[in-house]
């Protein structure tokens, strides 16, 4: 995603000695007198307005304020000197920055009441109108939680049925497992054999699809077309559109924040509906047989026809004692040992359905 930036906010510090609310860019604290700590924590303030201070913008973007290493006083990242002891600042230690301090706090702060006189002050207020303490910070109005309404509970007994019908669902699958598994071996003659040879035609015909733009093969008619999101990129580009998320705070190390907002961007392309020529199955041509030498039917084929899909099955049926057994080979190589008369062990499971057989020798 691109990082856009929104505009540039002023942050605050509280005093550590007298617990006032200061402008993020004040080393001192108004109220007291006492020096912006170094390792001072800079915070959102109730409520933000971007600032129109070029020149302060632009010291935002310099970069974090740098730490005299003598004196400790803090200075600005272009700062060649120590504003208080006049030290060279090659070795200085920058401010830690990048750190997201909340959400874009554009909306209108909720009065604050004074903790000494209880007086209501505005929410942006530091100072108290009527006493002058210090204020504390508003906090942010809480979004109303939507009221949810429960659906009725189920009825006990009705819970009782539903798990009752499960119950028996579960039974009912693990007996059909376990008698799927239980099998016996019988003896059973070859009776008689069938096979079934199918050869799907295939003709050219007109079927509608969809499909980006530059992907429609050359000889469709195109029927309409509109305009959809092909792909999302972290670049802009032209004609795509921008889609941003929630903007949010981050400390820059100066005392003001930087207001971003992570984007993305959405090209735009032509997905269209078109009809043209495909191979499709036109017709299925299939040839019988009660013998051990299958043939494939050879079918004459038409203007814009071709062969498509070949299919073969194949089945024998044994006789075991009076009892009729069905067995489907896999091949054609397995199909041809069934001649009429071999006898064969089956191996049959509990719903007499023939699981493996083998020459009976």
């Amino acid at each position: 995603m691109t990082k856009k930036t929104v505009g540039y906010v002023h942050l605050e510090w509280e005093c550590p000695a007298c617990g006032t609310r200061n402008k993020g860019i004040d080393k001192i604290c108004h109220n007291c007198g006492a020096p912006q700590p170094a390792d001072v924590q800079f915070e959102q303030v109730a409520q933000e307005t971007l600032i129109q201070d070029e020149k302060l913008i632009a010291e935002a973007k310099a970069g974090p304020d740098v730490h005299c290493p003598f004196c400790g006083t803090r200075n600005p990242a272009t700062a060649d000197q120590c504003s208080q002891c006049l030290a060279d600042l090659t070795e200085a230690k920058a401010r830690e920055a990048g750190q997201v301090v909340g959400a874009h706090q554009k909306n209108a702060a909720p009065d604050v009441a004074c903790s000494y006189c209880g007086t209501m002050n505005s929410g942006t207020a530091r100072h108290c109108v009527h006493c002058g303490a210090a204020l504390p910070k508003a906090a942010p109005e809480a979004a109303a939680k939507p009221q949810v309404k429960r659906a009725a509970g189920m009825s006990k007994t009705a819970r009782f049925a539903l798990f009752g019908i499960l119950g028996l669902f579960v039974v009912a699958c693990l007996a059909v497992m376990i008698l799927s598994s239980r099998t016996e071996e019988v003896v059973g003659e070859v009776q008689g054999v069938s096979w079934e040879y199918a050869v799907a035609i295939e003709a050219l015909t007109p079927v509608e699809d969809e499909d980006w733009r530059d992907r429609v093969p050359d000889d469709a008619e195109i029927l309409s077309c509109q305009q959809e999101v092909r792909r999302t990129q972290a670049n802009p580009a032209p004609g795509a559109v921008e889609v941003c998320g929630t903007p949010y705070t981050v400390d820059t190390g100066t005392g003001v924040g930087e207001v971003v907002q992570d984007c993305e961007y959405q090209v735009y392309d032509d997905y269209c509906t078109f009809t043209a020529l495909q191979w499709r199955t036109f017709d299925l041509v299939t040839l019988t047989g009660d013998d051990l030498a299958p043939q494939w039917p050879n079918p004459s084929l038409g203007q814009d026809q071709r062969i498509g899909e070949e299919t073969e099955t194949y089945e024998v049926i044994f006789d075991a004692d009076g009892r009729s057994y069905t067995y489907t080979p896999n091949s054609l190589s397995e199909y041809t040992q069934f001649t009429a008369g071999s006898r064969w062990i089956l191996e049959v499971n509990t719903f007499n359905n023939v699981r493996s057989v083998t020459p009976d020798r």
